[in-house]
């Protein structure tokens, strides 16, 4: 199987981000992460067979994935916020229809969970051919633009993450 390998290598990962705050007499959020990169690199050095080398794609597909999210979590906050404290609202809400890339149960949930987290807009339903992804979006200025946005966006990196 392809997760045990990664598994141990992100086991190995922890134990070297754990040996790293041990060893330098500071357990703290800082100094954890900076033994995790180091780990990191350490053990990518030393990866020699392809199933090793996916764990660190992987790694770095997580951390493409948290950028895009924490990046439309900043712009949709911000972009609600300012409609809020403005006198004059900017909304033009409704409800789109969005194509699935998604197949998996797990890769729609995921997919569902993270627009509805982000202000501004809400997953409704999927259609029962689980092709469809009903989404409620307070600013809708194109359609075409919003789906294109999330596609390219948030669900591209979901998929290569997840896949």
């Amino acid at each position: 199987s392809g997760s045990g390998p990664a598994m141990k290598l992100f086991l190995s990962n922890i134990i070297l981000a754990l040996l790293w705050a041990l060893l330098s007499g500071d357990i703290s959020q800082y100094s954890l992460m900076t033994g995790f990169v180091l780990g990191y690199l350490v053990l990518g050095m030393m990866a020699t067979q392809a199933t090793e080398k996916s764990y660190f794609k992987k790694v770095r597909q997580t951390l493409a994935f948290a950028l895009e999210f924490l990046k439309e979590l900043a712009l949709s906050t911000y972009r609600v916020a300012y409609d809020i404290l403005t006198p004059t609202h900017y909304m033009k809400p409704g409800v789109i229809a969005f194509p699935l890339e998604a197949k998996t149960d797990a890769e729609i949930t995921m997919l569902a969970n993270v627009i509805t987290l982000t202000p501004g807009t809400l997953s409704l339903d999927v259609s029962e051919d689980r092709k469809t992804l009903y989404i409620h979006a307070m600013y809708i200025d194109d359609p075409d633009a919003l789906r294109r946005e999330i596609k390219e966006g948030l669900e591209k990196k979901l998929l290569e993450m997840m896949r």
